[in-house]
């Protein structure tokens, strides 16, 4: 098991918070990540803004694609593997706002998440779930 996904199964049960990061307290999926980061690196490499539930929809603008594009390593074209961030479409042409971490790869594939009334849990990553990918990343070494 990767040392991502060791993290990241140690924040499952944590209720969902909108715009939260603290283990065992509350977090959202960007706060999961969050959290999986500090763990790693320490500080967080950049502020994050306030944002609501529709953040980025209006405008149409892929913060949450970019900021990730600037903090780790895209792996589209790599084969699925533990520890990877997933970067989801909720609906077709929407903008990408979901995030998970690949928990186990394989035939039957899981991934550690936050959402609305379920807190952080391991899912399968079902067909559904795999057709909203709209990208792959590593978290940086060291």
């Amino acid at each position: 098991m990767s040392d991502i996904v060791a993290i990241a199964r140690t924040w499952i049960g944590t209720p969902y918070v909108h715009q939260a990061s603290v283990q065992g307290v509350g977090c959202d999926c960007l706060g999961l990540i969050r959290g999986i980061w500090r763990a790693q690196h320490g500080a967080e490499p950049e502020a994050i803004p306030r944002y609501t539930a529709d953040w980025s929809e209006p405008q149409g603008e892929e913060r949450l694609l970019r900021a990730a594009a600037r903090h780790l390593i895209q792996v589209d074209d790599a084969p699925f593997a533990a520890g990877q961030v997933l970067l989801f479409r909720m609906q077709i042409q929407a903008v990408a706002k979901h995030l998970g971490v690949v928990a186990e790869a394989g035939e039957m594939p899981t991934f550690v998440h936050a959402y609305s009334g379920h807190g952080v849990t391991e899912s399968p990553l079902s067909a559904p779930w795999q057709r909203r990918i709209a990208a792959r990343f590593e978290f940086r070494k060291g």
